[in-house]
């Protein structure tokens, strides 16, 4: 008796959350265009709030596809993607009409173009209860090269079109948008969607299935539907004796057809291992699949030739789990992915770890790279530390790598706003390393039984990610609670292994700690055959502790190796016990620029090769401790061989960064550097200078940067007999402080300076200002302004004047090939700087100028430019000159062409020495070049 009264309360229950729980009926038609559908809906809507409300807000985010000031267009131009914003009209997706009824009344939306659509009750519902809504619409889908959903060339996918209540609505029913960030919509509701197609096309979905064209259940991630033309493959699996159908759709390749089968198998048997259950269906897109794959382990190609990271059953292995892992992370559970991303991306990169450490232990990062990369019978890769690194040291290292540049987030920061970088470094890798550090300290059966019992009593449930970090806290007896604090802060822990004192048959490891967070700590020691042992050490708050282990053949300490904790600094994580470097560090020489090995004081030696006329071709070797990742304190020294004089020239420096996690800048930079190369034949010039500058904070993923900046610097220049008759300077101090904005972004990019120099003879002032619009599809126009005013000038020559086509670079700061090159093809090198005027106008500025110079596109590579500007001398009238001509642009913005037509010196083709009057710009600068190519990746 009282177990059927427990089956009645039960049954009572579930019935009662059935009902409480949204419906939504819809009848799909796909119109004979092939480009709408038209829709006829039923929505019975629970109010879910603690209030009573007078309207029922609906999401409408088919209307983000616009080209005005949508998030949508403002996160595609964020990320460097302008299809949208250069989009024709029938490409864009709408809500073109909205009729809508309930208890009698009827009435239409006229304005369909927000995203957030209010229907008006006549009377208030009050919460729990529920109101039959019928909707009757249609909808203009959008061209899918936009984020993946809509019309694309064989078929037809439907996500986020529909118009439906929004699952994680807040008290006041704030506006909610659509950014294309996989964000949640409405889930946790039953669907019933019955479609209407033309004959030949099919249909799939993540929802079960009644029959050809009706889709039945209940939506734990936001449903999906993709009509085709296409047949796609499927697979029904059985997983230790549950079924499971995985629905693809789109087409793999043959190869792919032969193995997934058993690819399917292995990962979903090793998830439900994990996981102890798993859904009865997966549909996978082409666009979830791309989106979720494996990052880093795709071939290298280049030209012609091609590198083999992994193998093709690797690759395909891999890149499935990750997507399946996902997938299931999706399928379990309802929550609000803008707030909890990282709770399904963390456990699907915890997943991934797992899956490594038993099926690929010995992989290495780059995979068969190494092997493969043979140049005539020499492996040149072998000697990179990247080599040697592990597949699974990856999700420290993205990490790592993030945060020496100061563009970490915190882990809970709203996925939205994660930078694209972040969104996998922080957001998945991360997350997972934290939650595999605590499976490891637990012991990882204890944690995969924790998630087995989490995911089997919230299956298809609405979670939090709090209550996620709670169930855990009290599984481990509070040893996990430190995760709370960590993924809401930018954390800058570190753990520093200091020393180490022998006591009898045991070391005695000290160990300090910047903060007094409770962490665990995992020890290694190692001997010299490689045999590890490992050890666990509860935390405490305290900074300074130890660790007795014993030293039974110990050569090496070690501590959280394979960036297996997020910590700021793993350089400090290593010990010997014997030798030389007993309670040392190593000293390692390293060839060529690569990933820090953490465990020595690495010094990379990488070969130069440059050039400038006076020196001529320069051979030289750069020293410096700076590898791939940046460093607080770094150094650099770079000797050279000058073959043109048969000196030794160069040039060196170090500096110093501060890096606060949250404050109103992101790094405060010293240096000090001295350079000594040729300025002209047989005259060397040595320069020694220090400089600050100070780096505003910023949005990372905001293309905006600020900065502040202060410098010194002296120079010392050998001058011939003709110069001192010159009376040119020999020494001289520079003084320079200044401003700078940056932005950018696509289509308004936008930069402006300021500057005050001054030394013991002048002070003056200068600002520029530059806009570039691309005002259509790869077509710019740009606008630059400069303004320069000598304050005071009481020098000697001309060396420190305004140039108008040339500068005259007397802070050895531009990148000239000929420093004083007055004829020849290096005095036709152009510096876009102070005046910049193309044409050659023999004269420079000691009291004012301002000029303005144009350059907008015309055809293929080719542009035309104009400027204009007017220019002062003392003793002079001011005086107004223009030029005009076109320009060829070979690499944009580093190798560019100018072919001067008219000025004010007259139609320039006609002059005998035009030859001399092209100019070229040309920057042998491969930093600039490499970072102009990864805007938008951060």
């Amino acid at each position: 008796m009282k177990r059927l009264f427990c089956v009645l309360v039960s049954f009572f229950f579930n019935f009662w959350a059935m009902a409480q729980q949204d419906s939504i009926r819809l009848n799909v038609k796909l119109n004979d265009d092939q480009k709408s559908i038209s829709v006829e809906q039923t929505l019975v809507y629970h109010n879910p709030h603690q209030k009573s409300i007078n309207q029922i807000k609906l999401l409408n985010w088919v209307s983000a596809y616009q080209k005005r000031k949508t998030p949508l267009l403002k996160r595609k131009i964020e990320d460097r993607k302008s299809d949208l914003y250069f989009a024709k009209d029938d490409q864009l997706g709408k809500l073109e009409s909205l009729q809508y009824s309930y208890n009698n009344n009827f009435s239409e939306i006229l304005n369909t173009k927000q995203e957030n659509i209010f229907i008006p009750l006549s009377e208030s519902l009050k919460p729990g209860e529920s109101i039959t809504i019928n909707l009757k619409y249609q909808i203009k889908l959008p061209d899918a090269r936009f984020t993946g959903y809509g019309i694309n060339t064989n078929h037809i996918l439907l996500k986020y079109f529909f118009l439906v209540p929004e699952t994680f609505e807040d008290e006041n029913q704030s506006n909610s948008f659509y950014r294309d960030t996989e964000e949640t919509a409405n889930a946790g509701s039953f669907w019933k969607v019955n479609f209407e197609i033309p004959e030949n096309w099919k249909i799939y979905s993540n929802l079960p299935q009644n029959n050809e064209f009706q889709f039945e259940g209940k939506s734990v991630n936001d449903p999906e539907f993709q009509i085709s033309r296409e047949i796609y493959p499927d697979f029904s699996l059985n997983i230790d004796g549950q079924n499971v159908k995985v629905d693809l759709g789109y087409q793999p390749t043959e190869y792919q057809r032969q193995i997934l089968n058993s690819v399917l198998t292995n990962n979903l048997t090793f998830i439900k291992s994990k996981t102890g259950n798993l859904p009865e269906k997966l549909f996978i897109t082409d666009k979830f699949m791309k989106k979720e794959e494996f990052i880093g382990i795709d071939d290298i190609k280049f030209w012609k030739f091609k590198f083999q990271m992994f193998t093709d059953y690797e690759k395909t292995d891999l890149d499935y789990f990750s997507t399946i892992s996902k997938k299931v992370m999706d399928e379990y559970f309802v929550i609000d992915k803008t707030k909890d991303h990282w709770l399904k991306n963390g456990l699907k990169s915890y997943l991934e770890i797992q899956y490594l450490k038993q099926n690929y232990p010995n992989h290495k990062l780059i995979g068969n790279l190494a092997d493969n990369a043979n140049i005539f019978g020499i492996k040149p890769l072998k000697i990179f530390h990247a080599s040697k690194l592990k597949l699974n040291e990856r999700y420290g290292l993205a990490y790592h790598y993030i945060y020496t540049q100061n563009l970490d987030q915190k882990i809970d920061t709203p996925f939205y706003e994660l930078s694209n970088f972040n969104t996998t470094a922080i957001s998945q890798f991360e997350t997972g390393s934290l939650l595999n550090y605590i499976s490891e300290y637990q012991g990882t059966d204890s944690f995969d039984t924790f998630l087995k019992q989490y995911f089997s009593s919230n299956y298809q449930n609405k979670i939090a990610g709090n209550d996620f970090l709670k169930a855990l806290e009290n599984q481990s007896q509070g040893k996990s609670v430190f995760l709370k604090q960590m993924m809401a802060e930018k954390h800058r822990i570190n753990f520093n292994l200091k020393n180490f004192d022998n006591e009898k048959e045991n070391y005695l490891v000290n160990i300090h700690k910047n903060n007094n967070q409770i962490i665990p700590l995992k020890i290694e020691t190692e001997t010299k055959a490689s045999e590890k042992t490992t050890y666990w050490k509860d935390g405490n708050d305290r900074k300074k502790d130890t660790i007795s282990v014993p030293s039974n053949q110990v050569d090496k300490i070690v501590l959280n190796d394979d960036y297996i904790f997020p910590e700021t600094n793993f350089r400090d994580n290593y010990i010997y016990t014997k030798g030389i470097f007993s309670n040392m560090k190593k000293i390692r020489f390293k060839l060529i620029k690569d990933i820090q090995n953490p465990e020595y004081n690495e010094i990379f030696i990488t070969p130069r090769l440059t050039f400038n006329a006076y020196d001529k071709v320069l051979f030289g070797m750069n020293f410096k401790n700076q590898g791939i990742f940046d460093q607080k304190f770094d150094y650099s020294v770079t000797p050279y061989y000058s073959s043109g004089t048969g000196k030794l020239t160069g040039s060196a420096g170090l500096g110093y960064s501060i890096l606060p996690p949250d404050s109103f800048f992101r790094s405060w930079n010293f240096g000090v550097s001295g350079s000594y190369f040729h300025y002209d034949n047989d005259l060397a010039y040595k320069k020694f200078g220090a400089s600050t500058s100070l780096n505003f904070n910023k949005n990372p993923r905001s293309a905006i940067g600020r900065s502040l900046y202060f410098s010194y610097n002296y120079y010392e220049r050998e001058l011939s007999p003709i110069r001192i008759l010159n009376n040119e300077y020999e020494k001289y101090n520079l003084w320079n402080v200044g401003y700078a904005y940056s932005d950018n972004r696509l289509i308004h990019e936008k930069y402006i300076s300021t500057n005050i120099q001054w030394m013991e003879d002048f002070q003056k002032i200068s600002a520029e200002a530059f806009y570039r619009w691309e005002f259509a599809k790869n077509k710019k126009i740009s606008f630059r302004w400069f303004a320069g005013y000598f304050v005071k000038n009481e020098t000697k020559n001309n060396l420190f004047n305004y140039g108008i086509s040339r500068v005259s670079n007397y802070s050895f700061s531009y990148g000239l090939l000929g420093q004083s090159a007055t004829s020849g093809i290096l005095s036709q090198q152009f510096i876009l700087a102070e005046g910049g005027f193309k044409s050659l106008f023999n004269t420079s500025v000691n009291q004012f100028i301002t000029s303005v110079n144009v350059d907008s596109h015309l055809w293929k590579w080719f542009n035309l430019y104009a400027d204009g500007g007017v220019y002062k001398n003392k003793n002079h009238a001011a005086k107004f000159i223009w030029d005009s001509g076109i320009k060829v642009k070979v690499v944009p913005d580093f190798l560019e062409v100018y072919f001067p037509i008219a000025s004010s010196l007259g139609f320039e083709p006609s002059f005998k020495d035009y030859g001399y009057r092209i100019r070229y710009t040309l920057v042998l600068n491969l930093g600039a070049l490499i970072n102009n190519l990864r805007r938008g990746v951060f």
